[in-house]
Parts: structure tokens; C-alpha cells; sequence
């Protein structure tokens, strides 16, 4: 924006103040230039997230505004209502937040897109997937020992239980299980599960 259009807009200002404004739109001056900061409290159902390596990452990232245009346009060919907002790189994934949750049909066409624009390492990144929510359960009454024998129960005993058991086909684990003695003179158990 030129030093003219700014004194149009802003009749009532110094120079000074003019040529403040003309350093921040322009980005000229360090101390003056906008940075955006993102805040999201996690994943959400919204982001589509494709893992590859940190330097596909950055340089996929380093064209963001570009690849929004070009995700929209493919979405767009497709007659879906989803739009890509913004794209980010976070360690070794790209993650592209959308203003809805994105269907197959949008994923495959993100996922094309993305595979098509580093179509040199293409076999490096996965299928685009949405991101997964973190749930924590908790059992209580499981007796600490094994068969009322002196063998504590281990993890891989209620692994092999939740395995085996109906309700929990398909759900996957997200990390080790843990498991606490209710009190130092119980035989009773608390399991914590992340799935």
C-alpha cells in the first residue's frame, strides 16, 4: 500500500504515523511486522493431517498460501462445501484445517493434491487421514493378583483380557496401561487405559 492511499484513508494523521503504518503493511521494519500465532487446543476433527518428512514438510509449508488455492480448487471440482483454511507444519506432518470435517471424497482429493505438488518423494507421505481423539477409561474391581496367587497382574494380562472381549474390537490402544494398587493393603486394582 502506497504512502497516498494511507494519507486517503487516515486524513487526521502525522507523517510520522503515516510512514509507520507504510513499515508495518509493508513489513520492513522488524520491530513493526504482524507475526500470527495459531492457538488450538489439540487436534480437531477439521484438520487432515498427512505425515512426511520434516523437509517435505517445509517445503510444502514454505507455498501454504498457494496450496490453499489449489486444495480449494480441486475441493471445488468435486462440488464439496469443504474449504481449506490454512496449512501448517507441525514436526514430520502437514496438517491442512478446513472449515468442515472432511469426507473420503475430500481426503482422497487432499491427498492427491498433496502427493501431486512433491510428486518426486511421493511414496514418502501417507494417505491423509483426520485426526483421532484421545479418551481415557478407567476400571476399577480388578483384583490385584493373578488367580489369588502371589503373581501380580501385569499389563499384558489385561491386554489380553480387553483383546478378547467384544467391546473393545475396535478400539486401539494409545499407550502402555496403567495399573494402581488402590491402597497398600488392598487386593483391588485401578486400570487407566488411553484408547
Amino acid at each position: 500500500m502506497n504512502i497516498l492511499k494511507i494519507k486517503k484513508i487516515f486524513l487526521h494523521l502525522s507523517n510520522k504515523k503515516i510512514d509507520m503504518i507504510q513499515k508495518v503493511i509493508n513489513g520492513s521494519d522488524d520491530k513493526f511486522k504482524l507475526k500470527i500465532i495459531m492457538t488450538t487446543k489439540g487436534l480437531s476433527q477439521k484438520q487432515v493431517i498427512m505425515l512426511m518428512n520434516k523437509n517435505l514438510s517445509k517445503r510444502f509449508t514454505k507455498n501454504a498460501s498457494t496450496h490453499v488455492i489449489n486444495i480449494n480448487y480441486f475441493l471445488k471440482n468435486i462440488h464439496s462445501n469443504t474449504i481449506a483454511d490454512f496449512i501448517c507444519a507441525d514436526n514430520k506432518e502437514v496438517i491442512i484445517t478446513t472449515n468442515s470435517i472432511a469426507s473420503n471424497s475430500n481426503l482422497q482429493e487432499i491427498e492427491k493434491y498433496v502427493k501431486n505438488s512433491l510428486s518426486d518423494n511421493k511414496d514418502s507421505i501417507t494417505s491423509a487421514r483426520l485426526s483421532q481423539f484421545k479418551s481415557y477409561l478407567k476400571i476399577v474391581g480388578i483384583s490385584y493378583f493373578v488367580n489369588n496367587s502371589n503373581i501380580r497382574i501385569s499389563s499384558e494380562n489385561i491386554e489380553y483380557i480387553l483383546k478378547n472381549n467384544h467391546i473393545f474390537n475396535d478400539i486401539v490402544l494409545a499407550s502402555k496401561l496403567c495399573i494402581i494398587k488402590v491402597s497398600p493393603k488392598s487386593d483391588m486394582t485401578i486400570v487407566w487405559i488411553d484408547i
